[in-house]
């Protein structure tokens, strides 16, 4: 897998309004064994219908996983998104996986 393979996975994909548990992926192009110039991207998946962050990892890394790529968890935190008045606050922290870097995220 090239890292132009990787740019097909969107940067981003959260919920479109309200305030949801997020968490911060680095997927990369193969396992980090195998990666010796390190082709990785970040990526953000928040959702509502998540109770934890363990939730939205598991189901994101699965399907990562099926593409061919290795995934590993950064950190999480929750997203206040408000799209009408085009807003987001990043903040909190995952007790599972720790505080995600928000500047980042």
């Amino acid at each position: 897998m090239a890292a132009a393979d990787l740019a097909r996975i969107a940067d981003v994909d959260i919920d479109s309004d309200g305030v949801f548990k997020y968490v911060l992926i680095r997927v990369h192009s193969a396992p980090p064994s195998e990666a010796p110039t390190g082709e990785s991207k970040e990526i953000v998946r928040g959702y509502k219908w998540a109770e934890y962050h363990a939730d939205i990892y598991d189901k994101v890394s699965g399907e990562i996983q099926k593409k061919g790529y290795s995934c590993e968890c950064l950190g999480g935190g929750r997203i206040s998104h408000q799209s009408q008045d085009k807003k987001i606050h990043v903040y909190g922290y995952s007790m599972g996986y720790g505080r995600a870097q928000h500047s980042i995220s």
